[in-house]
């Protein structure tokens, strides 16, 4: 595997791009079977999972990490010329916007078709997703009983006021879980309820899904929304004060009774450029593999979207749960909405 780091990429010299540029374009000479794979992901278990690919296929592997939207807007500016075969980011926000830049070019393969619920694809096969991610309630267990949770619209009521804490309504996470609930009940209804949400506001919106959990802990508040891979880490980690977070906090997963718990993903797509389109599309379908799937999501935490697979131990104690299995794709055109519907009602 080639790797160009996020070091080199994320440089604020022309030079240093250059440099990272050169290096692919060196590297993609002289190899006949290669890919070059653009991605935000940054877990060390990733060199094994293209390194097994290539002992798999003989097809090598060159990497180049960086931030979602720097690499997209790297891959916007190099244009037709450009090296990139395989864009790999987080949320479908991320992946919309790609999307809407003409980014990906669509594929058909029965073997994503076969391995990925028909909700975490793509319609017309743009992209896929090849790990999903709970978004969740979580919730002070000394102050909250799981018997006064039930849904995400419930979190409107005004029993939780001064009692909710969560991210910006800059934050992609919400963004998306905005869109779903636009999807479900529209745009008037979607804005009621963030009106509702504000209102219930222990404090300004702030901090990222690690702090938030942290303040339920804590007592500032009694709930907030986070994704479990979050949560997990504070079990994975050596410091017992973060140790204490988790025995602290429980995880409800919302709407069991009706469309199921939100759920986003880990995606990727052909990147309509490509020069290697078949390697491109043999390293896709091998992103779907029971091996590679354990890959994907052992450091992060993520669940695999190929169902039936073993998962992480912390992960599996949360409990098995209901998705909604909404085409994750349709959120895309309502992020805009959802950022409108948000502003208007005081989520800043």
């Amino acid at each position: 595997m080639n790797k160009i780091s996020r070091r080199v990429f994320l440089g604020t010299s022309t030079a240093a791009i250059a440099v990272a540029a050169s290096q692919l374009t060196t590297s993609c000479t002289n190899r006949t079977k290669q890919i070059n794979l653009y991605s935000s992901r940054h877990y060390n278990t990733d060199t094994q999972l293209y390194d097994d690919f290539t002992k798999q296929t003989g097809i090598e592997v060159n990497v180049v990490e960086g931030e979602a939207d720097q690499l997209l807007e790297r891959i916007k500016s190099e244009g037709a010329s450009g090296p990139a075969d395989v864009f790999v980011t987080v949320d479908v926000a991320r992946l919309w916007r790609a999307e809407e830049a003409g980014i990906f070019a669509p594929i058909t393969s029965s073997v994503i078709e076969q391995r990925i619920p028909k909700y975490m694809r793509h319609p017309e096969g743009y992209w896929f997703g090849f790990a999903k991610r709970a978004r969740v309630i979580m919730y002070n267990k000394e102050r909250v009983k799981p018997s006064e949770l039930s849904t995400y619209e419930a979190l409107a009521d005004p029993k939780w006021k001064g009692r909710i804490v969560v991210r910006p309504a800059s934050n992609t996470y919400n963004q998306s879980l905005v869109a779903s609930m636009i999807v479900a009940h529209g745009e008037q209804e979607t804005e009621k309820w963030c009106r509702g949400i504000v209102a219930n506001f222990a404090q300004p919106p702030q901090g990222n899904d690690m702090n938030r959990i942290e303040a339920v802990a804590s007592g500032v508040a009694d709930l907030t929304l986070a994704n479990t891979y979050y949560f997990v880490r504070f079990a994975k980690s050596k410091d017992p004060a973060k140790q204490e977070v988790f025995k602290k906090v429980g995880v409800f997963f919302p709407n069991q009774q009706d469309r199921g718990a939100h759920v986003n993903l880990s995606g990727a797509g052909l990147v309509k450029t490509s020069r290697n389109r078949e390697e491109a599309i043999q390293f896709l379908e091998f992103l779907t593999s029971d091996t590679a799937q354990v890959f994907l999501t052992k450091d992060n935490y993520e669940y695999p979207a190929v169902e039936g697979l073993s998962l992480d131990p912390v992960l599996a104690s949360l409990g098995s749960f209901k998705p909604d299995l909404t085409d994750i794709a349709s959120y895309g055109p309502n992020l805009a909405k959802a950022v409108e519907v948000m502003a208007r009602a005081g989520w800043k």
